[in-house]
């Protein structure tokens, strides 16, 4: 079976839709990267938050009203003619609600459960509901008033990235037609100070692949998808999944189940290495991380051009795996061949393999396929390549 990204909504540090995003993404724009107080106790943090008005939830759908959900909504209204199309075409049992969190609405919740620390008791209006992580796909389904099968996918920073690969063994196996994929992830305290606990967060903007690397920015975003078999621009050409299960919070410092899952998703594409325009690195700028992911990469797809785009948006951690997969096919997309620029400053460590970071302004005209990295903790891999159909 062959499946399609049908349609894109995302928003993030970047901006909002499509159109702002790409323009700020193509020129490595990382204005949208702030310093933030609040978040952890003794200092200010580095994080890609989503500044202005989100969409309110309306009166009906008030149970599930959080910042997590309402983010999701603003990208959901980017691609909702294009949802209710594919309502009326299959009907309202067969679109599936596939989506990925790590936080849902915990943020949302941090307040209430510190004045039950202090004061003994909840406020006046705490939900204990609005951070399930099953919130997120109840909304999507009561918002479209669908029927069928909905589930949300909590694997850490490979949540919304195995939302496709969880989609496409749901319509293969005759549950839906289409389905609405990707994710959503809000800043919160309780995820700041986790990394932090881990000595994983960065003081400043965050430095994939240097020398001078010291960390992690966390952000906030939301990207969403349609897939279904019909034909479109964008093919899901590939994806390869692993659970190297080397450690609960570190990667395997060899990178060999980040280097299987690249190879299984280029194996079931079909697709030989020097076939990948541009790869999204997982990049999050720690030290274990990169190392292992320059080692995996550079073994299978030698000098292939990539980057990684947290310095523009911040690890929007479950959202993450959709919300690179939404620059892939952007840049599947750019009549003139632009790839996303590696954020950085230029100082080469010298003890990873010499990776191609993308250069500002960089292109690849005519590129047919690409592929991006999610990782998570306890050794949860995905990488997915993307490709463009012929006209």
């Amino acid at each position: 079976m062959t499946f399609y990204l049908n349609a894109l909504g995302l928003i993030n540090a970047l901006g909002q839709g499509k159109e702002e995003i790409s323009r700020r993404l193509f020129t490595g724009d990382t204005g949208g990267m702030t310093r933030k107080d609040g978040y952890l106790a003794d200092r200010a943090v580095m994080a890609g938050a989503i500044e202005g008005e989100l969409p309110p939830i309306s009166a009906d759908l008030v149970r599930y009203d959080s910042r997590n959900n309402r983010m999701l909504l603003a990208a959901l209204l980017e691609i909702e003619p294009d949802i209710r199309a594919a309502i009326a075409k299959y009907g309202a049992e067969r679109v599936a609600v596939i989506l990925g969190t790590s936080t849902s609405g915990i943020g949302d919740n941090e307040p209430g459960i510190a004045e039950k620390v202090k004061g003994g008791s909840f406020p006046e209006g705490f939900d204990y509901d609005r951070q399930d992580n099953a919130s997120l796909a109840y909304f999507v389904r009561s918002y479209f008033g669908l029927t069928g099968l909905a589930m949300t996918i909590s694997t850490a920073c490979t949540s919304s990235a195995k939302t496709l690969a969880s989609a496409r063994r749901m319509i293969a196996a005759g549950f839906c037609d289409a389905a609405i994929v990707g994710g959503a992830d809000t800043l919160c305290r309780l995820t700041m100070n986790g990394f932090a606990s881990l000595d994983l967060v960065s003081g400043d903007l965050c430095n994939p692949f240097s020398q001078n690397r010291g960390g992690i920015n966390i952000g906030e975003g939301a990207a969403v998808f349609l897939m279904s078999r019909e034909k479109s621009g964008v093919r899901v050409a590939g994806i390869g999944e692993t659970s190297d299960a080397y450690h609960m919070s570190t990667p395997d410092p060899d990178g060999r189940g980040a280097f299987t899952a690249m190879e299984r998703a280029l194996t079931e594409s079909g697709l030989a290495p020097k076939e990948i325009a541009y790869l999204n690195l997982h990049g999050t700028a720690t030290e274990l991380n990169d190392s292992m992911e320059a080692k995996a990469v550079y073994e299978l797809l030698g000098p292939v051009p990539c980057s990684s785009t947290k310095p523009l948006t911040g690890h929007t951690l479950g959202a993450a795996g959709a919300t690179e997969l939404a620059f892939l096919y952007l840049a599947l997309g750019s009549e003139d061949g632009l790839l996303p620029p590696h954020a950085w400053d230029g100082a080469t460590d010298p003890s990873l393999p010499p990776l191609h970071l993308v250069a500002p302004g960089e292109r690849v005209p005519g590129a047919r396929a690409m592929m991006t990295n999610s990782f998570a903790f306890g050794g949860n891999n995905i990488s997915v390549i993307l490709s463009k159909e012929s006209d």
